[in-house]
């Protein structure tokens, strides 16, 4: 019998990690970066066509750089530290300037469903690029501010496949977490963390 497709849409998006892995297979450590409020994953492609005796010869799909924007409610300092290469200083202050250095990184983040499933996505070689500065005044309601960071992605090899990918998928049903442990391992080179490494926000 034909196992029942589902064609249930996401509702929310959570999780989101990520680990420095620079030049090699297996993260550092797995960080959590709490409150994602909205995340967008580019992975365009374009038919391209050869011409001949003034018709279409052969096509074939050429494939543009995967991009992902990322939407949060804050982003410590901490993270940015890590993931954009900013230098702190010994008094405690951090710089940003054209000598940074961001590091590659491995990410993973969990699309959320009504009924209890998750589909993650894992991305794993790529390097962010420093967030905008803004702010604006507060009026007569108070409105919280967004940060944005986006990153691009490369191919890299991950265990079990026969080509390099930028984008893995893993699907787990309500209460299981079968496809999601298997993406860490392949993802980070490490187990998920029971004990996430997780920095919090003091302030809006």
């Amino acid at each position: 019998m034909t196992e029942e497709k589902n064609y249930r849409a996401s509702t929310g998006v959570d999780e989101f990690h990520y680990g420095i892995i620079g030049d090699g297979l297996v993260a550092d450590a797995i960080e959590r970066v709490k409150f994602l409020q909205n995340i967008n994953v580019e992975m365009p492609q374009e038919i391209v066509r050869a011409y001949g005796d003034n018709t279409t010869a052969e096509m074939a799909v050429s494939s543009g750089n995967v991009s992902v924007t990322s939407d949060f409610h804050k982003i410590p300092i901490e993270d940015k530290q890590k993931l954009l290469g900013w230098e702190k200083s010994a008094d405690g202050l951090t710089g940003t300037g054209s000598n940074d250095n961001p590091p590659y990184v491995a990410c993973v983040f969990a699309k959320t469903y009504e009924d209890g499933h998750k589909e993650y996505v894992g991305l794993p070689k790529g390097i962010f690029t420093r967030p905008n500065i803004t702010g604006a005044t507060k009026g007569e309601s108070t409105t919280f501010s967004t940060e944005q960071i986006v990153a691009q992605f490369m191919d890299r090899n991950v265990d079990g496949f026969e080509k390099d990918h930028s984008v893995i998928f893993a699907e787990d049903p309500s209460g299981s977490t079968t496809q999601r442990d298997l993406l860490f391992q392949k993802i980070f080179g490490q187990t998920y963390p029971t004990t996430t490494t997780t920095t919090t926000t003091t302030g809006a």
